[in-house]
Parts: C-alpha cells; structure tokens; sequence
C-alpha cells in the first residue's frame, strides 16, 4: 500500500505546482492587460480632447463643420431664432429691435470662440511634451523618469506611467524616438532630425550661370 501512496503523493505535488504556477502567470497577464487598457483610454481621452478642440478652431476660422457623426455633433442648432420670427410677425418695428437685441449676444459669442480656442490650443499635448522633453536629454531616459520629470514641470496635468510609456511606443513607431533595452529596462531617446539640403545661394547660382 505504501507503495501505491508513494507515487499518488508525488503526482499530486507535481499538479499542484503546476496550477500554482498557472495561477501566478494568469495574474500577472490580467494585470497587463489592465494596464494597457488603462492606457489605452488615457490615449482616447486625450485624443477627443485635441478632437473637441480642432473641430472648435475649424468652427471658429469660419471652416465647413466635420462631415458624417462629427456634423451632427458640432453643428449648431439652425433654428434658435424661430420664437423670435413667429413673435414678431403682428409688428415690423418690434421685430427689427428684437433682431438687434438677439444678434449682439451671437456676435460677441462668435468673437469670445476663437480666444478661447487659441487658449486651449496652447496647451500642448502629451506626445509634444514627451518629445521635447527626450529633445533636452543628453542620456537616455526610462519612462519612469520621463513622467516624473513632466509630472513636476507640469503640475496641473495628471501624466500617468502607462501612458506616457504607450506614448513613447507610438513615437518609436514613427521613428520620432529610439528605444534601447539594458537588462529588464528599457529607455528611450529622441531621433536625430533629418537634415535639410541647403539651398543653393545667389552667389553659387550666378557662378553656375556663369560657367
């Protein structure tokens, strides 16, 4: 019977390791995925927040509004003046002064978008403060330190690892930065920008002429 027991004992162990080790492993994997949906909606929201602001400047400079779904959600409403209209109708004179009164508000409105768009548009966005921050280093930088550094020269925004770090894949793909890995680190720096070809001067083009 001891003989039996024996190997039944060592089985057991060797499934319990194993479904141990899956537990672990299954853990770890939600737990990445989380952080990469965190991130993920990080990202959506920062880009409605640059969508609701061009689509406020094309308003503003006098643009076609977006066509499709975007149409729909930024066109202003066309009927706002029609109470006016139908009041209006038994007196000539009071619809006049009623126009006027009603216009002023609207024009001032249409004067206050456009400063209220450039205030917005001056804030930069994520991927320009991360790049230009990569601009400024001389070594390479993790992305723990690059959302250090931004989240203390940027204390009104709220700048999270995750997304700084998806950010910083998104750049790597455009080539606009460089990733390295030492060991279980990774760290990035920014592209060398591509040079331009210099533009051939009046002196050189005369002397090309000439020959």
């Amino acid at each position: 019977m001891s003989d039996v027991q024996a190997p039944s004992t060592e089985l057991m162990s060797q499934y319990t390791a194993q479904v141990t080790g899956d537990l672990e492993r299954n853990a770890k994997e939600q737990e990445r995925i989380a952080a990469d949906i965190e991130a993920l909606q990080d990202h959506m929201r920062a880009l409605q927040n640059d969508h609701t602001v061009l689509v406020t400047m094309h308003q503003a400079l006098g643009g076609l509004p977006a066509t499709g779904a975007d149409a729909a959600a930024t066109q202003p409403v066309p009927h706002q003046a029609s109470p006016t209209s139908r009041q209006s109708k038994p007196k000539k004179t009071a619809a006049t002064s009623t126009n006027t009164k009603k216009t002023a508000p609207k024009k001032t409105a249409a004067k206050a978008a456009p400063a209220k768009a450039a205030t917005t548009a001056a804030k930069p966005s994520l991927v320009d403060l991360i790049h230009g921050h990569l601009e400024q280093q001389n070594e390479p930088r993790s992305a723990a330190e690059v959302t250090t550094a931004l989240a203390q020269a940027h204390p009104d925004r709220t700048i999270k690892t995750t997304v700084v770090r998806t950010t910083l894949e998104n750049l790597v793909a455009k080539s606009r930065v460089h990733r390295a890995k030492q060991g279980s680190s990774v760290f990035y720096t920014a592209a060398a920008p591509a040079p331009k070809p210099a533009a051939a001067g009046p002196q050189q083009e005369t002397a090309e002429a000439t020959g």
